[in-house]
């Protein structure tokens, strides 16, 4: 019993010994390394706030685009010719979705389909009609956006585009820049994006009969008088939701906080135990034993005392009978 107790108490202190040395072995952190783990700290933390200050633009961006929409989507309705001074025009960026009034005519026969805009999520078409209208004494052609019709059978094209009102209509159409050309084919009579340029090329006639007549805008129809025979679904009003951009630059920050806090932790830890004592793998265990169960461990050393005294008892009975 001894026996064992005695290999049980060298294999403990045999397997701490090892510990203790494979401790030892590791050794403090070289200057070097601590360098190098400060750049990568550092580098890091200065990508984190990169990452965070791009979310905290797009936020900006994002919110000034919501202001503008609240803004202009519901104000008074002005003639074209107060944000569109003639042929050539662009309108200015504080006037997207500025309702405006124009009246003239449909060129019906140029009408073009706008590819890959789902609305409510339903997959259809946009459908664009130029629109020649007097604007400040000059004649000028503008793209109304007239609204979406869906999917046909096929899903190659709409089963059918409502026809716009013949002859003289008034419009009232939010304002909206020209989108950037597209670069993507698409069948014929239909685009990819609402590029004044692209959407008078894809009609049956081509743009030379628009030409030197254009803006540099197109229309998103609010109204129409008088009413067509065949409405379109109408196109919703812009999302006003500002997304996700601020609580992802605040996170990227706390990254950044993280990767330098996360440095000077370790390199505290690391510094604190050097200053400390030296204790074997023993000690750090009964420490911990100790710490875990607080007064149970205390009130175990007295058990091996008594089973201690018992044994010694046992032994000295068994000498005296042997005398």
């Amino acid at each position: 019993m001894s026996d064992g107790a005695a290999t049980d108490r060298s294999g403990v202190m045999s397997d701490g010994a090892a510990s203790a040395r494979g401790d030892e072995s590791r050794g403090p952190r070289t200057t070097r390394q601590w360098v190098i783990l400060a750049v990568a700290a550092v580098v890091l933390a200065a990508l984190c706030l990169v990452a965070g200050r791009w979310q905290w633009d797009r936020a900006e961006s994002r919110n000034a685009e919501i202001d503008l929409v609240n803004a202009n989507w519901s104000a008074p309705v002005v003639p074209v010719d107060e944000v569109l001074a003639g042929p050539g025009a662009v309108v200015p960026k504080d006037e997207v979705w500025q309702r405006v009034e124009l009246t003239g005519e449909y060129v019906t026969d140029a009408t073009v389909l706008l590819r890959n805009r789902p609305v409510g999520g339903q997959g259809g078409y946009h459908v664009l009609v130029p629109f020649e209208a007097r604007v400040g004494g000059q004649d000028v052609v503008m793209v109304i956006d007239r609204g979406f019709v869906p999917l046909g059978a096929d899903g190659s094209r709409p089963d059918a585009v409502p026809a716009p009102p013949s002859g003289t209509v008034t419009v009232v159409a939010s304002l909206r820049a020209d989108e950037p050309a597209s670069d993507r084919d698409a069948p014929p009579g239909q685009v990819q994006a609402i590029s004044t340029e692209q959407v008078l090329a894809a009609g049956p006639d081509g743009a030379a009969w628009a030409e030197g007549r254009t803006v540099g805008a197109y229309g998103a129809l609010r109204a129409e008088e008088p009413a067509p025979q065949t409405g379109l679904a109408s196109l919703p009003k812009p999302d006003t939701d500002p997304g996700s951009h601020l609580s992802y630059a605040f996170q990227w920050c706390i990254f950044a906080i993280g990767a330098i806090s996360g440095y000077v932790l370790l390199w505290r830890r690391e510094r604190g135990a050097l200053r400390g004592e030296t204790v074997s793998a023993g000690d750090l265990l009964l420490a911990s034993g100790e710490a875990a169960d607080g007064e149970g461990v205390r009130a175990r050393r007295p058990a091996r005392e008594r089973r201690q005294t018992a044994e010694d008892e046992e032994d000295a009975l068994i000498e005296a009978q042997l005398r």
